[in-house]
């Protein structure tokens, strides 16, 4: 069976290895590959074949409505009529929307390359070995373990 975990660049990776071979597991049934990371940034629009789960128009659809409808509302009141007012609303409302998402995405894409798995580590042992080779990647701050 393999064993298949990852790890962020530092020092647990090594006492990880260490520690596997100090149960039994041999050096040549170990392997640690690096990651490269990515270089250029992530793109901010979805493509029809490419979407990151961030969507940049929700909170401007939903803050175009809201103030379209209370452009139409007090357009009644106001002297260029509820019609003006209403598309007034809706493209502040969108603009609005637009640029506060803009700002948390920018902000939260900053914030989510901090963990980053950065070394995939497999390691090939036989089924009864599995229970103490989780147990030492878990112990050695592991970002995720599966088997194979």
């Amino acid at each position: 069976m393999y064993v298949i975990a990852t790890f962020e660049n530092s020092t647990f990776i090594e006492v990880a290895i260490s520690a596997l071979e100090q149960k039994g597991i041999p050096k040549d049934k170990i392997l640690a590959a690096p990651l490269d990371k990515r270089t250029e940034q992530r793109k901010l629009f979805d493509t029809l074949h490419r979407a990151d789960g961030f969507s940049m128009f929700d909170a401007a659809g939903i803050l175009g409505t809201c103030f379209m409808l209370l452009g139409a509302i007090y357009g009644f009141i106001l002297e260029w009529g509820p019609i003006i007012w209403g598309i007034i609303g809706a493209l502040s409302g969108l603009a609005l929307g637009f640029v506060i998402k803009l700002i948390m995405i920018k902000k939260n894409l900053g914030a989510s390359n901090k963990i980053t798995s950065e070394i995939v580590l497999m390691i090939r042992c036989e089924e009864n070995q599995w229970d103490m080779v989780e147990k030492i990647l878990w112990d050695s701050t592991a970002l995720g373990v599966t088997k194979i």
